[in-house]
């Protein structure tokens, strides 16, 4: 079972970073642990609110490598400040639905103003917990997430969620941190918590496995930036077979 202290302590940490980006502040910036790159990988990106931008607690841009269509429907697991969702409002364009889903009131009110501001119709934020998603079966065209999953105390569960809404033919792109296999579990430790947006973390070999018995096919996982320590920013990209039964 999922631990709930542990997922209390990660939502009430998240809203205290979206309070301070609310009133102005910069939260990744200066601040030991709360941040792997911020907003580092979207530097290229323009007519995005501030906000979203200052909010950003990702390790990488999973948007780069989404390939997102028009008309499309996409989720956003643990959306934060709403940045990949509105970047990916705007690939799927008017026919589109971006949904992004977080379990911190104060996260989800930060990403609403975010989206007021960009005058964005064509997004939903939800409430919610990851492992447990808030949507029907086979309801969305492709997964995002950006250095969440990796939070999670029951990662078999999220892949299993993320695998049961997806469509047939569906995508899975994340950023998110890997550990290298064989690390000293005391030093792997100190690493996660260094970083930041790693409570724990899954080597590539463990990844893969539990995108597997998920039902995930195409799994490719690419090391993309080393954090030191035996950490790897990574992009992990699966599909769901076009054939697929619905579960």
């Amino acid at each position: 079972m999922p631990d709930s202290r542990t997922t209390d302590a990660i939502v009430a940490r998240y809203s205290g970073l979206a309070r301070a980006a609310l009133a102005g502040g910069t939260p990744h910036e200066g601040e030991s642990g709360d941040s792997c790159f911020g907003a580092a990988a979207y530097q290229a990106e323009d007519q995005v609110p501030e906000a979203a931008l200052r909010a950003s607690l990702g390790c990488g841009n999973p948007l780069a490598v989404a390939d997102l269509r028009p008309g499309e429907t996409v989720l956003d697991l643990g959306s934060g400040g709403g940045l990949d969702v509105l970047l990916s409002a705007r690939r799927i364009g008017p026919t589109g639905i971006a949904y992004g889903l977080d379990a911190s009131d104060d996260m989800l009110a930060l990403a609403r103003a975010n989206a007021a501001q960009a005058g964005a119709d064509n997004v939903r934020f939800l409430r919610g917990h990851i492992d447990d998603i808030p949507l029907p079966a086979a309801s969305v065209d492709v997964v995002i997430s950006n250095c969440v999953i990796n939070l999670a105390t029951d990662k078999a569960r999220v892949l299993a969620e993320a695998f049961r809404v997806l469509r047939p033919g569906g995508r899975f792109g994340v950023s998110d941190i890997i550990a290298e296999p064989g690390l000293d579990p005391d030093e792997r430790a100190a690493a996660e918590q260094r970083i930041g947006c790693a409570a724990s973390t899954l080597t590539a070999q463990e990844y893969r496995r539990e995108l597997h018995a998920a039902g995930f096919t195409a799994i490719t996982i690419t090391p993309t930036a080393d954090t030191g320590d035996g950490l790897h920013a990574a992009i992990v990209q699966a599909a769901k077979a076009s054939g697929e039964l619905v579960r």
